[in-house]
């Protein structure tokens, strides 16, 4: 069997190291990226069933269904904004979950996780007053610690007006719970949503 070249065995070896640089380039870049894949359209979307859920809300009297509707209202736009910044980020071409994603979701996921612990506790000892307040404040700090890896400015912005409007829910009568969520995750979350679907693409 004949050896192989030595100039072959070179031009393989410069292949593969030029392969190797490209691959560490690339995720060098994707790992340094900002995240893109905020949802505009997803925001409206939300913002809608936030509207729905405010109006389903105000009429409730018995407060475990209350509750109930706040959450379900959590978790279906849970899974629209999801969904949306999927679609977003398969049109961008990258990866929902690629380290830019990573990093979004790292950083959100810890104000979500101690709001649904602390509703827990508050719930089963029948404290519901601080909920609208801290549910509201709990959400900004996770936009605006998730937006600071995004390259949409308008989303600690938005984070900020989250945490306003749930310091001002925390002082005011629980009566007024209802309104302010709406105006949060209603009318908020829709005025943001069209924004940035005009200025970032939906």
């Amino acid at each position: 069997m004949s050896a192989v070249k030595p100039s072959a065995a070179r031009a393989v070896a410069i292949h593969e190291h030029a392969l190797d640089n490209l691959r560490f380039i690339r995720e060098t870049m994707e790992r340094a990226g900002p995240f893109t894949a905020v949802p505009g359209w997803g925001g409206v979307a939300m913002g809608s069933l936030g509207l729905l859920a405010g109006f389903v809300a105000m009429r409730q009297t018995y407060m475990p269904f209350w509750l109930g509707t706040w959450l379900s209202a959590a978790a279906i736009a849970f899974a629209v904004g999801l969904a949306t910044m999927t679609h977003k980020a398969r049109r961008g071409g990258t990866p929902l979950f690629a380290a830019p994603g990573r990093r979004f979701a790292m950083s959100f996921a810890p104000a979500l996780v101690t709001g649904a612990m602390l509703t827990a506790v508050l719930a089963r000892t029948n404290q519901f007053a601080p909920l609208p307040g801290m549910w509201l404040m709990l959400y900004g700090v996770g936009v605006v610690t998730g937006g600071a890896s995004s390259s949409v400015r308008l989303i600690p912005v938005m984070g900020c007006c989250f945490m306003a409007i749930g310091g001002a829910a925390l002082f005011a009568p629980f009566a007024w719970g209802d309104w302010f969520l709406t105006g949060g995750f209603g009318v908020m979350h829709m005025a943001f949503g069209l924004v940035i679907a005009r200025r970032y693409g939906g």
